[in-house]
């Protein structure tokens, strides 16, 4: 929902005027607020990364300027470049990150654990958090179930019965997460191209949009992450972040609250890269359906390994 430019050592995010069901940017106003408020939450993981909001003007010439004079005609947010290949995504498929290099993990863990620890418990009612959960799925059936995008049926059907019955057998347990404080206003998108190896390590792009999309148990955005190292062939690497936050953490969920929020995250990010396809003129057309059919693998297959379960 950016235009992102690269200019020596900093870089500039420019919101786009677009519009969806859940959010407007079709005015200055809102994105310039929305620049705001994307600095705000990311500098909880990234205080030296998101260097603040600067106008973009234009002077009597028409000549468009960062910061200069003349009219504002819209908001950057403005960022310090990080390095490309100290991404975790980039050093898995590099190989870079091997196992047996953990140190650079565990400093992952480190900022996670106490990024969780100190985010106060969310304003949300644990009706309205089981309630987020079905209305979601309810729009990943209709999307998944679409024919013409030609998935496997049978995986499919696997993939989102698993989900509706993990949601009616554990919405009680949901519920029981909210009423104990363990949902928290995260990070919303965590995932291995948002983390940064540096020392220490700084994690980015958080989803700054929508706060109900941020109010997540940990355990659902450690899943998540866990599925996205596996998407990239690294599932040790999602298991060793998940199992030194679950230790320091320890308020982990059961074994089946755990499986659902793998299995419910696979068919969220199938249905999201198949919604690409929705658009009249889709760039890389041919990258999403394969993306797709490899998330809904990976719900029906129980990925989930021991070490990736609740820990006493």
């Amino acid at each position: 929902m950016s235009w992102v430019f690269v200019a020596g050592d900093s870089v500039y995010k420019l919101k786009k005027p677009v519009h969806y069901p859940f959010l407007d940017f079709r005015n200055i106003a809102a994105r310039e607020k929305n620049c705001r408020e994307e600095v705000r939450l990311n500098r909880r993981l990234a205080p030296d990364v998101y260097l603040g909001v600067v106008p973009l003007t234009i002077d009597e010439t028409g000549r468009l300027a960062v910061a200069g004079q003349g009219e504002v005609v819209d908001w950057l947010v403005e960022m310090r470049r990080l390095p490309e290949n100290h991404m975790l995504d980039q050093a898995i498929l590099t190989k870079r990150l091997e196992r047996g290099q953990t140190t650079q993990l565990d400093a992952v863990v480190h900022l996670l654990t106490k990024f969780f620890k100190t985010c106060p418990p969310a304003e949300i009612s644990p009706e309205a958090y089981v309630q987020r959960f079905a209305r979601e799925h309810a729009i990943n059936e209709a999307v998944l179930s679409d024919s013409r995008f030609d998935l496997d049926g049978a995986e499919v059907n696997d993939a989102l019965v698993r989900v509706r019955r993990g949601l009616e057998d554990g919405a009680a347990g949901l519920e029981e997460r909210v009423k104990r404080g363990y949902i928290v206003e995260g990070h919303g998108d965590l995932r291995p191209e948002h983390i940064c190896l540096l020392d220490p390590p700084i994690i980015i792009d958080c989803l700054e949009f929508s706060y109900l999309l941020r109010l997540v148990d940990p355990f659902d955005e450690l899943s998540y992450l866990a599925l996205e190292c596996a998407m990239i062939d690294a599932t040790w690497v999602g298991e060793r972040i998940f199992d030194g936050c679950a230790e320091a953490l320890r308020d982990v969920p059961s074994t089946a609250l755990l499986d659902f929020y793998w299995t419910y995250r696979a068919c969220l990010r199938a249905r999201l890269a198949l919604t690409h396809l929705l658009d009249p003129h889709p760039r890389t057309p041919e990258k999403w359906g394969p993306l797709a059919r490899h998330y809904i693998r990976l719900a029906q297959s129980r990925v989930l390994k021991p070490a990736l379960r609740a820990v006493p």
